[in-house]
Parts: C-alpha cells; structure tokens; sequence
C-alpha cells in the first residue's frame, strides 16, 4: 500500500508538470488525480485548498533545488577548493544540463502567480531567501568582498539569465560569462577574460 507521503508527493509532481506545460488555469483537482494517478479524493485531503498546492509545489522544487546546488558546491569545494572558475565551471554545468522540461517551468509561472496572488508572495520571498543562503555561502567560499550584499544580485541574475534562455533559447554559456564579469568586478578584478574553461567571452566567439 502506498504510504500517505508518497501520495502527496506524487500530487506535488503532477502539479508542477500540469502548471509548466499549460499554465496555472490548466489546474484542476480532477485532471491533478489523473496526471497523478491517485484517486480525486486523495487530492482533497492532502491539500484543502489551491492555494495550499502551489505553495508547498513551489517550496517543494525550490527546497530540491538547494539541496542538490549545495551538494554540489560542498563537493567541488571538498575535492579542488572552490575558485571563481570553478564556480562558473559548475553553473554552466548545472544550467547547461537542466532541459527547460515542464517541471522547471512551473517555478517561473507560480512566481508570476505571487506577484497576483498575495497569499503566495510568502511562499516566493521564502524561495528567494533560501536561493539567497546559498549563493551568500558560495560567495563566501570564494572570499568574494560583502556576499550578503552581492548574493541577491547573483540570484537575480541567474533568474533573468535563465528566464532569457528559456524564452529565446539562448545557450547556457551567457549565464556563465555574465556571472563570469559580476563576480572579476566584485573581486577587484574586472571583467574575466575567459570563461572557466578559457572560452573567449559570447560576443567574441568564433560563429
């Protein structure tokens, strides 16, 4: 028998496909079941109301999100020692391996949604904060000058970066080479001349 925390997991999925690939007016309890295979009833009582499914949804993607971006920054900095290449190095990775598939969308379409939806602007600012914890850490690591100051900008840029790609299909290497120049400058280095595996910045490779 399935345990009660798999069910609702397997709902919190179905929510976050069904919201990517059609958007939040797609949601019903009936077409959630159904994506979720778990009974219509099974929907209504682990959450009581809509609200409550797109808050913990969006918690849910952004706590798995953390964690998996904080093992890997423990990792890179446990086997080479973390460096401003290396970070770059491991965000191109990330974001370069991500597939804009229906679940990662999801996030962007609910933030949208707090910005409507005063109940869920918690839910968001919570988001943010933790996403804010992580990148003041990596900062930190790399000895970078005032990282609580300079970590909302590296998330915002990540966003921005990220939601251009999303919409033009731009390559990840943008990210990198923009995170590449904010993080030279904040270092008292100026603009990086490379990216972290010596890649000549965007606008001077080869067509």
């Amino acid at each position: 028998m399935e345990k009660a925390a798999d069910t609702r997991q397997r709902i919190i999925d179905a929510v976050l496909r069904i919201i990517g690939a059609e958007g939040i007016a797609a949601l019903s309890n009936r077409r959630i079941a159904k994506e979720a295979q778990v009974s219509l009833g099974s929907v209504t009582y682990h959450f009581t109301t809509q609200h409550e499914l797109l808050r913990e949804s969006l918690l849910h993607f952004v706590a798995q999100e953390t964690q998996h971006f904080t093992e890997l920054a423990e990792n890179c900095a446990r086997a080479d020692g973390l460096d401003i290449p290396g970070a770059a190095e491991m965000v191109e990775t990330v974001a370069g391996g991500t597939a804009f598939d229906s679940r990662h969308i999801a996030p962007f379409e609910l933030y949208i949604q707090a910005g409507r939806d005063e109940r869920l602007r918690a839910a968001a600012a919570e988001c943010f904060a933790a996403y804010d914890s992580l990148a003041r850490g990596i900062l930190r690591r790399l000895g970078l000058p005032d990282p609580d100051r300079l970590a909302g900008a590296v998330v915002a840029l990540v966003f921005g970066q990220q939601l251009r790609r999303l919409a033009t299909g731009s390559p990840a290497e943008d990210l990198v080479d923009t995170l590449l120049l904010l993080t030279g400058a904040a270092a008292g280095a100026g603009p990086a001349p490379c990216g972290a595996a010596g890649r000549p910045p965007s606008g001077n490779r080869p067509g």
